[in-house]
């Protein structure tokens, strides 16, 4: 069964971020455009998604039909250390909106996209859905973590509570055109990108990188992801009596979004040096954090519904780089 249908009006917040605008160029390619109406978005001088009451005001003016969360205040390790409040209180300011309108305006489907960092740090890997909660979470993040898990659970709560269609996935480390290279809210792909390429155009002798390069890593193209985004709002229903389930036999309302690429942070690093042409020495900066040391999700679940990452590390990496060459040479780049 579909469950979208041609007519229905999507609101995807979050529409100039890398995820966001993904899902739209996905949306668009399937006939949802601003043109015909059933494709919709704002930018962020428009509406003030942590500002309830203009969200409100927008909701009750456009009325979408199915809602994408996909805006978030993100970022890597320094910006989460930095700025713990940000992360914590931006986030649940703009999912909590999202949810609550989209609740009181009769929204169809509403789908929350979180991140792999809601797990526990020392999870068993992979990393199945119920391992939620198990543990404590990995200090240089459980700001944005927090805010997500909280997230995720009142999407839960509004389901169990009111049968809102609340779905929620749950990403690994995505990457992919229209990142954020800052270095400072960077995660780890982006910010080797603009390392290793200005490092090659500076002509400068040596990289520096934080920790020991031993974490692994599993990454997903964000045009994988925007194509599991779309096929749940289509197939998924945890209400389904074929739908995955936890142990104890209860719907399951979140699901993992992964892949089959899992690689060391030196192993990557190398890499990105090596597709740049960079010559020079890669120095790793023990004295930063490495993070959690793996975070390999377990899929099955998203699998068996019939969705499975097709982009491989190296072809997504260079069109990354790519993108990256072109929003350079535009002046477009996001840093």
């Amino acid at each position: 069964m579909n469950f979208l249908d041609k007519s229905d009006r999507i609101f995807v917040a979050g529409s100039n971020g890398m995820v966001g605008s993904a899902i739209c160029k996905l949306l668009q390619r399937n006939g949802y455009t601003k043109n015909n109406k059933n494709l919709l978005t704002s930018r962020r001088e428009e509406l003030d998604l942590t500002d309830s009451e203009k969200v409100h005001l927008w909701f009750s003016k456009n009325k979408p039909d199915i809602v994408i969360c996909a805006a978030a205040k993100v970022g890597g390790i320094l910006s989460n250390s930095k700025k713990p409040v940000n992360f914590l209180l931006e986030n649940l300011k703009i999912q909590n909106n999202l949810i609550e309108n989209s609740w009181k305006f009769g929204i169809k489907r509403f789908l929350f996209l979180g991140s792999s960092c809601i797990y526990p740090k020392l999870s068993q890997q992979p990393i199945k859905e119920e391992y939620l909660l198990n543990g404590s979470l990995e200090r240089t993040n459980e700001w944005y973590a927090i805010a997500k898990i909280s997230g995720l659970k009142l999407c839960e709560a509004f389901r169990r509570q009111y049968n809102f269609d609340a779905l929620s996935l749950m990403p690994t480390n995505l990457y992919g055109p229209n990142d954020n290279y800052n270095l400072e809210e960077s995660h780890v792909m982006a910010a080797l990108i603009r390392k290793f390429y200005e490092a090659k155009h500076n002509n400068l002798p040596e990289v520096v990188c934080w920790g020991s390069g031993k974490p692994l890593r599993e990454f997903l193209y964000v045009d994988d992801f925007a194509e599991a985004c779309l096929h749940s709002l289509k197939y998924w229903s945890p209400s389904s009596k074929d739908s995955p389930k936890k142990s104890n036999g209860d719907a399951l309302t979140w699901l993992n979004i992964g892949s089959q690429y899992e690689i060391s942070i030196y192993d990557l690093a190398k890499k990105i040096s090596k597709l740049i042409n960079y010559k020079g020495e890669i120095i790793w900066d023990r004295t930063k954090p490495d993070g959690t040391l793996r975070k390999k999700l377990c899929t099955k679940n998203i699998n068996k519904l019939g969705w499975e990452a097709s982009t491989p590390l190296d072809q997504g990496i260079s069109l990354t780089l790519n993108n990256f060459r072109e929003d350079l040479i535009k002046g477009k780049l996001r840093h």
